[in-house]
C-alpha cells in the first residue's frame, strides 16, 4: 500500500493537480470579455500593472486593506491559517528528506517545533473558521456542507501528519492516511473552491487593472470610460 500511494498515485495527484492548475488558468484568461477587459488591458498596460501589483501586494499584506482591517479577528485567524497551510508542506523536513531521496534536491527546512506549532495553527484557525461560520448569521446563511468539505480536506493533511509524525497509535497507518490526504487536497486544488491558491492572483490582478485604468486609475488622462 506504502508503495503505490507514494508511486503510481502520488504520480497521478501531481499530475492532476499541475494540469489542472494549468486549465484553470488558461480558461480563466480566456474568459476575459474582449470589449470590456483585453482591449483596455492591453492598450493602457503600464497603468493596468500598477493597478494589478498594487491590488495583489495590500491583499496579501495582514490590515494592508479596509476590509482586512474591518474584521481584525478573522484577518489573524485568515493569515494564521493560509501561512501554515502554504508553508508547512514546502518546508518540512520530512517532506525535504524525501525530496532528496527521490530527486536528489531539498528546501530550506523548519525547525521541528516551528513546524508542529504551524500544524496546530493551521487546526486551530480551521476550527474557529467552522465556529464563525456556525456563530454569524450572515456568514452562516451563505454556507453549504460544501464549504465544510473544503475545509475539511484542506486540513486532514494536518491533522494525519501530526498524529503520524508523534507516532499515536499505528505509525504507518496514519502514514498513509497523512499521504492519501495530501493526495485528495493536490487533486481537489484545482476542482474545488481550493483553485483561488491561484485563482486569487488572477482575479485581484483583474479588479487592480480595472481600477487602475477603468475605475479612475487614468482620471485625468484623457480616455473616456
Amino acid at each position: 500500500m506504502y508503495e503505490f500511494v507514494t508511486g503510481p498515485l502520488a504520480w497521478l495527484s501531481f499530475g492532476v493537480f499541475f494540469i489542472g492548475i494549468i486549465l484553470r488558468v488558461v480558461f480563466y484568461l480566456r474568459g476575459l470579455d474582449w470589449k470590456l477587459d483585453r482591449v483596455a488591458y492591453r492598450e493602457h498596460m503600464s497603468f493596468g500593472l500598477k493597478g494589478a501589483i498594487r491590488s495583489i501586494v495590500f491583499w496579501l499584506l495582514p490590515f494592508g486593506t479596509h476590509s482586512w482591517r474591518f474584521y481584525p479577528f478573522f484577518t489573524i485567524l485568515v493569515f494564521t491559517f493560509h501561512i501554515g497551510l502554504l508553508v508547512t508542506p514546502v518546508f518540512l523536513l520530512g517532506h525535504n528528506v524525501l525530496l532528496q531521496e527521490r530527486f536528489g534536491f531539498s528546501l530550506w527546512t523548519l525547525p521541528e517545533g516551528l513546524a508542529d506549532a504551524l500544524t496546530v495553527a493551521v487546526i486551530v484557525a480551521a476550527v474557529f473558521i467552522v465556529l464563525r461560520r456556525n456563530g454569524l448569521p450572515e456568514v452562516r446563511i451563505l454556507t453549504k456542507p460544501y464549504d465544510y468539505l473544503v475545509l475539511a480536506i484542506a486540513v486532514a493533511p494536518f491533522v494525519t501528519g501530526l498524529i503520524a509524525h508523534h507516532q499515536v497509535g499505528s505509525y504507518r497507518f496514519w502514514l498513509i492516511a497523512h499521504i492519501l490526504a495530501g493526495e485528495i487536497m493536490l487533486v481537489a486544488i484545482p476542482l474545488t473552491k481550493l483553485s483561488h491558491f491561484i485563482l486569487f492572483f488572477l482575479s485581484r490582478a483583474q479588479l487592480g487593472m480595472d481600477y487602475g485604468i477603468k475605475r479612475g486609475g487614468m482620471k485625468g488622462s484623457g480616455m473616456s470610460w
